[in-house]
């Protein structure tokens, strides 16, 4: 049987694929110290549980209206507007089974094949793989450590042609921690209006920033820019919600009801409970996310330390999400116990099977100089698993 095209040319998601083969080692007995998986450790907090547990009580297990309940809608309305400044009707909301699938249904009913999508690297691994599955192209911007890994005006103008039609902004950013201020998406947000370019405002981790640090959304900086912006979040990373499988998009009426229609034909509603469970999240107490970025923070800050002691390891501070990325350029090239070490897959491999750590290559990202590690695990087992790192990277050659 043949298979199409366009599966035969997505590359499985290298995360998942690292987070599998530990969790396949942990199965056989193995210990294993997880760096690679991208959620929360802690559980979902009880006031959401019950939210949902009412909801199944009083029989909300039945279709809801493909964008998202009312209720649901409304309250990310509320939100928007408390927390981002941002004026959203409910018919602008469209509710989808997590971020990443409010991503995909933006880029479908958006891009055309042959459409130019400006994407900064080291970037987010699905974002490269969802624009090909558009028929558009992916155009690769470098970053630099310098600039905090932020695309600059400068870097994102050189890139523009007269084919470009977007332009994706993860902020804070995964894999790199990345948070752009308000000064700089002002910058970015010149460059993209003189081009008459859209942007896909991708801030499922806004809510895990660090050191006083301020998200903005691009989209709240003038009339313009929101006209031209479809804003992705979701419940998934704040609390502790991944497996709920609810995000959000926030766009203009044309694009949310586009965005509603293609929806209708691929999953129809996001499942029913989670979305009661949702208006809880959102609208309930704040408490249980504030105790969560506390130790995030506590776990960011020793983890950093650490990694920047080791040999052969240079690493910048985040300022959001739960990840590091650190270089390990300065590794490739040499060997352990005789093993290569090529690039980044190699160090990761290594480390998973001699150390039993599991980190993700940067490689999944764009960038084969780089590391990502999770900081969303236990403090117990950062302190071992990066003590066993330690050792095995002292005795690369």
């Amino acid at each position: 049987m043949r298979i199409a095209r366009r599966a035969r040319e997505i590359n499985p998601s290298p995360t998942l694929a690292i987070d599998a083969r530990a969790k396949e080692l942990v199965a056989s007995g193995v210990k294993v110290f997880n760096f690679s998986a991208g959620e929360p450790d802690f559980d979902t907090p009880p006031h959401i549980k019950e939210a949902a547990v009412a909801a199944l009580e009083r029989g909300m297990t039945k279709y809801t209206p493909v964008g998202g309940t009312p209720e649901l809608r409304k309250a990310i309305c509320r939100k928007l507007k408390d927390e981002n400044g941002l004026d959203y009707q409910p018919e602008q909301i469209v509710v989808s089974a997590g971020a990443k699938h409010s991503l995909y249904n933006a880029m479908q009913v958006l891009l055309e094949p042959g459409d130019e999508v400006i994407l900064p690297l080291p970037y987010w691994v699905s974002y490269l793989e969802q624009i090909k599955l558009a028929g558009a192209v992916p155009i690769l911007v470098q970053t630099r450590p310098e600039n905090g890994f932020k695309l600059t005006a400068e870097e994102l103008l050189s890139a523009v042609t007269r084919r470009t039609r977007m332009v994706i902004i993860n902020s804070p950013g995964n894999p790199t921690g990345a948070v752009y201020t308000r000064e700089e998406l002002q910058s970015l947000g010149e460059v993209i209006e003189k081009n008459n370019l859209i942007v896909i405002s991708d801030e499922i981790y806004e809510k895990l920033v660090y050191d006083g640090c301020q998200h903005v959304s691009i989209a709240s900086l003038s009339s313009d820019l929101k006209e031209r912006t479809v804003v992705i979040n979701g419940v998934s990373k704040a609390y502790a919600m991944t497996g709920w499988r609810i995000g959000y998009a926030a766009a203009p009426v044309a694009v949310a009801k586009a965005m509603v229609d293609f929806q209708s034909h691929t999953t129809s509603n996001p499942t029913s409970i989670a979305q009661a469970a949702s208006v809880a999240a959102l609208c309930g107490s704040q408490e249980p996310l504030q105790q969560m970025v506390g130790e995030f923070r506590r776990r960011r800050d020793y983890m950093w330390e650490r990694l920047n002691a080791m040999p052969g390891i240079s690493c910048l501070k985040p300022q959001g999400a739960f990840y590091l990325f650190p270089s390990v350029a300065a590794l490739i090239g040499r060997s352990y116990k005789g093993q290569p070490i090529r690039g980044s897959g190699d160090l990761a491999r290594i480390l998973l099977e001699e150390a039993q750590v599991a980190v993700v290559p940067g490689v999944a990202f764009g960038d084969d100089r780089y590391l990502r590690l999770s900081y969303a695990t236990s403090m117990e087992d950062i302190v071992e698993g990066l003590d066993r790192m330690e050792e095995v990277l002292r005795q690369v050659q």
